[in-house]
C-alpha cells in the first residue's frame, strides 16, 4: 500500500503556518508529512525558511503521523550534532521519525565560510558522514581524521529503535550508490521511465527499505490559476539538478528564471484545478512501486488544498493501492 503525505514547505511559509498544516493535513486523512531543512529560500518570492529542528519537534508533538526531513550532513552540520538531533526525536517519538540524508546544495552550505567542494568529493563526504553517523547511533565513540573530523565523540541519549537513514537522491546512478548504505530513499517526481529506472537502479544494487517520492504540484480553483501560483512560487523548478547544487543564494535562482513564463514552468509539474487528474498522475507514480509519496501544493495557501485533496485524492489513491 502506498501512504500518502502532506509536504510542509519553510520555503515558502512561516513556521507558525506551518504547523497549523501539518495538523490539518493529518486531520484530513494525510498519513505522513515530511518537510526540507534549508536555510535559504529558493526565492525571494518564496521568503521564508524556518529551522527544521525546532519545528520538527513543535510537529511530532502537534501530530500523531510520522514526520521526516531532507538535510545534508557534513559541512553546516558536524556529524556529531546531525546524530545527536536525530536521536532525540527519534527517542521522544519512536517509530515516527526518519531523516533523508544528501551531499548538500550550496544556497545552504555556503555560509560556513569553507569551500564548497565539488560533486565527487561532497559525494565521499557524505558516505564518511554516514559511517561516523551510524556509530555514533549506536552507542560508540567516534573519532575521525578524513574529509570530516571527529575527536571522541558520543550521543548519550540514544532511542531503542534508531531512526531510519534514507538517501535522498535524484539520478539513478546516486540511488545505486546509497543503496549500500540507506534504510530507504527518497527523490523527486520525474517523468515515468526516468523515476522506473531510478527505482530499478537503487532495488538492484541491493537497496532496502522504502522508496518515496516527493510530488510538487499547483491546485486552485481554475487551471489558469494553479499555473499562476507554479510560476510565481515554483520556477526555479527550471533550473537542473547539477547547477541548483552551485548556486548560492535566492537571487542567484530568480537570475536565472527571470523570464520564465508560466508554460515554461507548467513544463516541470502538473497545475490543474482538477483533483482527478493529480489523483491519475500519483496512480501512475504508486504503480511504479513506490511505498510512499508526498505531495506539495507549491501556493502559499495550503488550507483549501489540504482539504479538497484530503477529501478527493488521498482517499482514491488508498483505495486503489491498498
Amino acid at each position: 500500500m502506498t501512504s500518502v503525505g502532506f509536504h510542509a514547505s519553510h520555503e515558502q511559509l512561516p513556521p507558525s503556518r506551518l504547523l497549523e498544516a501539518v495538523v490539518r493535513a493529518e486531520r484530513a486523512g494525510f498519513s505522513a508529512a515530511m518537510c526540507s531543512d534549508h536555510l535559504a529560500p529558493w526565492s525571494l518570492r518564496q521568503g521564508h525558511s524556518g529551522y527544521a529542528w525546532s519545528w520538527l519537534g513543535a510537529a511530532l508533538e502537534a501530530t500523531r503521523f510520522s514526520l521526516g526531513v531532507v538535510t545534508a550532513p557534513g559541512q553546516r552540520y558536524h556529524p556529531a550534532v546531525a546524530a545527536q538531533k536525530i536521536a532525540t526525536l527519534a527517542e521522544m517519538y519512536p517509530g515516527r521519525f526518519w531523516a533523508a540524508l544528501g551531499s548538500g546544495e550550496a544556497i545552504n552550505e555556503h555560509v560556513t565560510g569553507d569551500p564548497w567542494p565539488p560533486k565527487d568529493e561532497r559525494d565521499a563526504r557524505l558516505v564518511e558522514t554516514v559511517g561516523v553517523m551510524r556509530r555514533l547511533l549506536a552507542g560508540e565513540e567516534v573519532s575521525s581524521d578524513g574529509l570530516v573530523r571527529v575527536d571522541r565523540a558520543r550521543v548519550w541519549s540514544l532511542p531503542s529503535e534508531p531512526a531510519p537513514l534514507f538517501a535522498a537522491a535524484v539520478s539513478a546512478e546516486t540511488a545505486s550508490a546509497a543503496a549500500s548504505w540507506a534504510d530507504g530513499v527518497i527523490t523527486v517526481d520525474q517523468p515515468d521511465d526516468e523515476l522506473r529506472g531510478f527505482i530499478d537502479a537503487y532495488r538492484g544494487a541491493g537497496g532496502r527499505g522504502p522508496v518515496a517520492v516527493q510530488v510538487h504540484l499547483s491546485w486552485a480553483d481554475t487551471d489558469d490559476e494553479a499555473l499562476a501560483i507554479a510560476h510565481e512560487q515554483w520556477r526555479q523548478s527550471l533550473v537542473p539538478a547539477h547547477l541548483a547544487w552551485e548556486l548560492d543564494q535566492p537571487e542567484d535562482f530568480d537570475e536565472r528564471t527571470a523570464s520564465a513564463t508560466p508554460a515554461d514552468v507548467g513544463g516541470t509539474l502538473l497545475a490543474s484545478a482538477d483533483p482527478s487528474r493529480h489523483l491519475d498522475h500519483l496512480l501512475r507514480i504508486a504503480e511504479l512501486g513506490v511505498d510512499r509519496i508526498y505531495l506539495h501544493h507549491v501556493g502559499t495557501e495550503q488550507t483549501s488544498f489540504i482539504e479538497a485533496f484530503g477529501e478527493r485524492v488521498v482517499p482514491g489513491l488508498e483505495a486503489v493501492v491498498a
